[in-house]
């Protein structure tokens, strides 16, 4: 079985302009920043995102790196609305398809499970239909004849995720209180790259905590990397909460002077550094 350690830098390398790319976590938690990060680095562009959207959207929006976001909400939890998705999409820089949650989930589930799309009853009677004008319905070949949204697959080209543990293998483990629909962003993918907080031996996977943790198998993996806190400034329980005050300094602070002063750097080690030293400046 294939080692598939590599670095972020090589995970974007990866991608390429124009792909359609999945990005798990939800809001500000458990988001793979490390290889959002590295993503702002590349060159990458003109790329349709589809996420449970946080600063993960905000920062690509921002850089100008997206087309097109696909997704329910953009948010940082503790700050509703994504400041820098808002201003993109305020200004016209980006199209959107909004979803309703479910409607997403189920997108994801259709993908993961090879099908052209899944019936659902989530987006009935509301104005999604609306603004979704390609969205169609099915009816049910049975005797109840009930009417259902017929959701799209969300077929990505690449998938990021964020977990607690992994090993060298690709198989990852979460051990906060939700999975954020993390598997499936990796099986909805033709390649889905995994960070982690720590890189541990398989065997250690299970040893103190339950298998039901394994949420990521190695067969839908292409890439591990080992990033302590890797999911900077989201939260990654249990092993760090969000960092409150820099999401804040995120949100309020303009683009350009932000990216200067954080994302300018060579590598991850740069911008930890960066982060390091701004924290010093506050006490």
């Amino acid at each position: 079985m294939a080692d598939k350690t590599m670095t972020a830098d090589d995970v974007a390398g990866r991608l390429r302009s124009g792909m359609t790319l999945g990005i798990g976590g939800w809001g500000s938690r458990r988001k793979p920043m490390a290889l959002v990060r590295a993503l702002l680095r590349s060159g990458v562009t003109d790329l349709t995102l589809v996420s449970y959207g946080g600063p993960d959207v905000g920062m690509l929006c921002a850089a100008g790196r997206v087309r097109r976001l696909v997704a329910p909400f953009a948010t940082l939890d503790t700050v509703p609305l994504e400041p820098h998705f808002r201003a993109a999409r305020e200004a016209g820089t980006i199209a959107m398809t909004e979803l309703d949650e479910a409607m997403f989930m189920w997108g994801l589930h259709a993908a993961a499970n090879r099908l052209p799309f899944m019936p659902v009853r989530a987006g009935l009677g509301s104005d999604v239909m609306r603004v979704n004008p390609g969205l169609r319905t099915v009816r049910s070949p049975y005797d109840d004849g009930e009417e259902f949204v017929a959701v799209p697959a969300l077929r990505l080209d690449a998938a990021l995720v964020h977990l607690n543990r992994a090993d060298r293998l690709g198989n990852g483990q979460y051990l906060g209180p939700d999975p954020y629909f993390d598997d499936l962003f990796c099986e909805a993918a033709d390649e889905a790259y995994l960070s982690c907080e720590q890189l541990v031996e398989t065997a250690e996977l299970t040893k103190e905590a339950a298998p039901q943790t394994l949420l990521v198998g190695r067969h839908s993996v292409t890439g591990v990397v080992e990033a302590p806190n890797g999911a900077h400034f989201t939260s990654c329980a249990p092993d760090h909460g969000r960092d409150e005050t820099f999401q804040k300094l995120y949100a309020t602070t303009p683009w350009a002077e932000f990216a200067e002063r954080f994302l300018s750097g060579p590598d991850e080690h740069a911008y930890r550094s960066a982060v390091r030293a701004w924290h010093e400046e506050q006490r």
